[in-house]
């Protein structure tokens, strides 16, 4: 998750266990805007067997429809699920598994789904290092609802919700821009997938273009700061969101919260 930082000084960001491994979150978010339900990303889903299950220590949680039942909504009320992009853990809760284990469904049988064109078609044919991420169970039947939006450029889905495209972890990852009574709230997704990511040079040994990360990552954290943007993290256990400051090291995390608590306070 580090790459080529040692850990001696990783894990003073963010702990492993004895067994090197560190806890990760996985989370999604569900964003209402006039007209629309919009979800970003679904999790592993329950397709595959126990055998890849059981590399992946899946552990708590409410489970992606837990959580929509706890905020009042339902798979079938989603009318938009934007997929950051296909590995896994981010798209697997896309497509079901009908109890016979013969046919595939989508989960979300109302919605249309937005996946970047070239992240669809990197994953179409996938490299080496990528291709035990991409599976064909996750993706293909996603083209099979008929309601697959690829998205080629910078897009506003609505007039509130904005995705960017990015190169450096995996060819065409859509990052979240949502526009919040003057603010604008990003979903880090695998950009940034934790506070501890934020220097320029913490980044995971997964990102296939390790200098276009980088970049990114540095345009990025600079309109962030320059604007108060508030940074949203998929995969930071301890951190939900933060904003950030300047220190003599360079743009690092400042006030970390949660997002119901930087809500409750913008009512």
């Amino acid at each position: 998750m580090f790459g080529v930082v040692p850990k001696a000084i990783w894990q003073k960001k963010y702990p492993a266990d004895e067994n090197n491994l560190c806890n990760w979150a996985l989370r999604s978010l569900l964003v209402k805007t006039e007209g629309r339900i919009v979800l970003i990303d679904t999790g592993y889903g329950d397709k595959q067997d126990e055998k890849f299950f059981k590399q992946a220590h899946l552990n708590g949680g409410d489970g992606l429809h837990g959580a929509l039942k706890k905020a009042g909504f339902t798979a079938d009320d989603i009318t938009d699920v934007v997929l950051t992009h296909l590995h896994a853990d981010h798209c697997g809760g896309t497509i079901g598994y009908d109890a016979e284990k013969d046919e595939y469904y989508p989960v979300f049988r109302n919605a249309n789904f937005w996946i970047g064109k070239d992240q669809w078609e990197w994953a179409m044919n996938p490299n080496i290092r990528e291709k035990g991420a991409f599976l064909k169970e996750n993706i293909l039947p996603i083209k099979d609802t008929g309601r697959l939006k690829l998205v080629e450029e910078n897009t506003m889905i609505s007039p509130e919700f904005e995705v960017r495209l990015f190169y450096g972890h995996t060819k065409g990852q859509l990052v979240p821009f949502i526009h919040y009574q003057g603010k604008k709230i990003v979903f880090a997704a695998d950009l940034i997938p934790s506070t501890a990511h934020i220097p320029l040079l913490f980044n995971m040994a997964y990102d296939i273009y390790q200098m276009t990360t980088i970049e990114e990552k540095e345009q990025v954290l600079k309109e962030a700061y320059d604007n108060n943007y508030i940074l949203f993290f998929q995969h930071d256990l301890y951190n939900e969101c933060c904003n950030l400051k300047m220190t003599e090291r360079g743009i690092r995390a400042d006030n970390k919260f949660t997002l119901s608590e930087w809500l409750s306070s913008h009512e």
